[in-house]
């Protein structure tokens, strides 16, 4: 199986990325025995709850410095101390100082999440990502007709998270949120290894989705894909209240997740370097808050 790369936004490099749990995801998504286990429990809500809970366990505390050093993060973004964590989730999800994550300037619409992104003009065409002749089904994913028809001719970003990433995401622009909708399903995998196989997990898996009403870009359709070992999506914004651009919206508990942005048709230009990288079905590495438009 071939590594998982990105390139590097800031290095201008590709890297091979660290996978955290590689031989469990092999396993489960490459092996006959481990797709069996998948099917049987691996996808299912409980187990996810159940791995949820234990990254709360007081014990797992231990497993945090160990976790810093092997990927080689950088302790002097964190909001707190690590030693302040009472359990590896409280990590997993952390805050990051203000100054970590500075947000670009009034023209541009930001990504929503530090991680690996790929981006494309038209929502409906997303050939090739992850492995070529699988099919995109943008209907499925958005799970509502009146949401489809709206968004289907807008340009569609997707941001994936790993385990070893800041696990908050937050606003590309200003305006007003609606309600989050949640839809329900199983919890497969969204790691590039698990997507090789079947894509169709994108729009299988639990899923949330939210209308953000802006001044000047129309509407923008946020979703966050919930995958295996993702205890809970939480939501931390106020519905219905105005928020500003690069404001917190939620955050994953344990496991790699994404996140889903769609514009409508014509009120955004994405960066030259998303679609170019995307075009070659090659993420781009950059960080929430950098700008990913205009």
């Amino acid at each position: 199986m071939k590594p998982i790369t990105y390139l590097n936004r800031y290095t201008k490099k590709i890297e091979t990325e660290q996978v955290y749990g590689e031989g469990f995801l092999k396993w489960a998504y490459g092996n006959p025995i481990g797709k069996i286990a998948l099917h049987s429990f691996i996808k299912r809500p409980f187990f996810s709850k159940w791995y949820g809970k234990r990254m709360n366990d007081p014990k797992t505390r231990e497993k945090i410095a160990p976790f810093i050093v092997d990927y080689e993060m950088d302790a002097d973004d964190f909001l707190d101390d690590p030693e302040s964590f009472g359990h590896f989730n409280d990590f997993f999800y952390r805050k990051l100082k203000p100054t970590a994550r500075p947000i670009s300037d009034s023209t541009e619409v930001v990504f929503p999440a530090d991680g690996r992104h790929l981006g494309f003009e038209n929502a409906e065409d997303v050939a090739g990502v992850f492995v070529k002749g699988q099919q995109w089904d943008l209907s499925k994913l958005i799970a509502n007709d009146e949401i489809y028809e709206e968004f289907k001719d807008g340009s569609l970003v997707l941001s994936r998270l790993c385990p070893v990433d800041y696990h908050r995401y937050h606003f590309p622009l200003a305006g007003t949120p609606g309600k989050t909708e949640l839809i329900n399903g199983p919890l497969f995998s969204v790691s590039p290894i698990a997507l090789r196989n079947n894509l169709n997990y994108m729009w299988e898996n639990k899923r949330t989705r939210t209308v953000l009403e802006t001044p000047n870009h129309g509407k923008v359709l946020i979703m966050e894909i919930g995958a295996t070992c993702v205890g809970s999506i939480h939501q931390t914004y106020e519905p219905e209240k105005a928020v500003t651009k690069g404001q917190e919206k939620g955050y994953f508990a344990f496991g790699g997740s994404s996140t889903i942005t769609i514009f409508q048709k014509g009120k955004v230009t994405l960066d030259a370097d998303l679609l170019e990288n995307s075009a070659k079905q090659q993420e781009l590495y950059a960080k929430m808050g950098d700008h990913m438009g205009k």
